[in-house]
């Protein structure tokens, strides 16, 4: 017998749809915020995708087309190159096995990552900054300055790991 809970996928505490008193100062970061949620419970749950979307807009309605629009390019620009930004998370943090890193954090770098490589018209900057901040609103204590460091590391490689992607056209208007 076991102190240890059996793992049931069902049973497992998502994040909440944050429900701070500051909204998102961007639609950008609203995408990126309701992304990061679903990229969350995919990833701890193996929920569809699409059912996660679907859900999550449900709980958001006040989310613009185009904030939409953006979160499901997200999603899908992480989860068709999960691996490949696991790969670089597992190249620029090799002290922390990805398998052990939490399921917040994992998730916030292979977003970031994402951006930094293969939607490269965000600055930088922009993007370890948002990074940094969902970072603090998901993580736990030490989370922001992890994703930092990793990020930082990896900004300053940002030409060798943008060859290995294969870059997205900017995202058209309305």
């Amino acid at each position: 017998m076991s102190d240890i809970p059996e793992f049931d996928p069902n049973e497992v505490e998502l994040i909440e749809v944050v429900e701070h008193d500051e909204e998102a100062p961007t639609e950008r970061s609203a995408a990126r915020r309701a992304t990061l949620q679903v990229l969350y419970e995919v990833d701890a749950a193996h929920h569809a995708i699409g059912d996660v979307i679907t859900a999550r807009l449900q709980e958001q309605p006040h989310l613009s087309k185009r904030t939409v629009r953006y979160l499901r390019r997200l999603v899908e620009g992480v989860s068709t190159r999960r691996e490949q930004l696991d790969g670089i998370i597992r190249e620029y943090a090799p002290e922390w096995p990805l398998e052990q890193v939490a399921i917040v954090d994992r998730n916030i770098l292979r977003l970031a990552i994402y951006e930094l490589a293969v939607q490269v018209t965000t600055p930088i900057g922009v993007v370890i900054a948002e990074a940094v901040e969902l970072a603090g609103l998901f993580g736990a204590e030490g989370t922001p300055r992890f994703v930092n460091g990793v990020l930082g590391a990896l900004a300053e490689n940002i030409d060798e790991i943008r060859r290995q992607f294969t870059p997205e056209p900017p995202e058209t208007g309305e």
